[in-house]
């Protein structure tokens, strides 16, 4: 039996996988390492992977964000920049995905993570509470990497919440759940910038990517749970283990064993 075209089993390994991607996602970021390699699996070329996985991830990450801003996890003042910012990013970086080779920014990844990951390692606890820093200098930090990290969204995408959670956390000194409150509005205006210039090329699989945002949305609601309960305990963790295999997978994809 095919369901869109595709083995029923092939639909629910991608289903599957979407809901496993949006529940991590939801904790820590990073999501993308799982869904897009699931999409693959299921035979779909990688610009309609990378396409189709924002239309499911689109449409999941609307649950955990409205649970983050519902509990007022969430500062407006840095928000609103951020998504405008975000939406600019993520379009350049899709239409840049569309015409370059992302070798190149895969091997600047694998200098970068190992870098990340000490800074986390070498920090007992992601804060809980907001920082010292200036105002000005929180809103530049935050804004500057809603445009940038908005941009690598858009362009390939696995580890774009785990990077934004760390540089509002560690840079910008905001409180681990306020942090991931906006995260999720960034992250979330990434998604649409780069889903509305993936559906203009012609490169989403609606249908597809339709039933598979209906485990998004389930796996985004119940990680959102989690991570406002458990704060830094859960988020912690889950940030090492996404940046853990985003490395293996880079470096699969390099040799071309992915």
């Amino acid at each position: 039996m095919e369901i869109f075209g595709f083995p029923w089993w092939t639909v629910l390994m991608v289903c599957l996988g979407v809901f496993c991607a949006s529940f991590m996602d939801a904790i820590g970021g990073g999501g993308g390492i799982i869904s897009v390699p699931s999409y693959l699996l299921a035979g779909i070329p990688a610009h309609l992977a990378l396409g189709t996985n924002k239309l499911s991830s689109c449409i999941g990450t609307v649950a955990s964000t409205v649970r983050y801003v519902a509990n007022g996890y969430a500062d407006w003042g840095l928000g609103i920049p951020s998504i405008a910012l975000a939406l600019v990013g993520a379009h350049l970086g899709t239409r840049l995905q569309l015409m370059m080779e992302e070798r190149f920014l895969k091997i600047l990844l694998l200098f970068v993570l190992p870098v990340i990951a000490f800074v986390i390692l070498k920090q007992k606890h992601l804060p809980e509470q907001r920082g010292e820093v200036k105002e000005w200098a929180r809103r530049a930090i935050v804004w500057s990497a809603s445009l940038v990290i908005g941009a690598y969204d858009g362009f390939y995408g696995p580890g774009t919440g785990t990077f934004l959670l760390l540089v509002f956390c560690y840079l910008a000194k905001v409180d681990v759940r306020t942090a991931s409150g906006n995260v999720k509005l960034v992250n979330l205006a990434s998604n649409v910038g780069a889903l509305a210039t993936s559906l203009a090329a012609g490169k989403v699989l609606i249908p597809l990517g339709l039933v598979s945002a209906v485990f998004a949305t389930a796996g985004q609601y119940l990680g959102a749970g989690l991570a406002l309960k458990n704060g830094s305990k859960i988020v912690r963790p889950v940030i090492l283990v996404v940046l853990t295999l985003l490395t293996g997978k880079i470096l699969l994809e390099l040799f071309g064993i992915l």
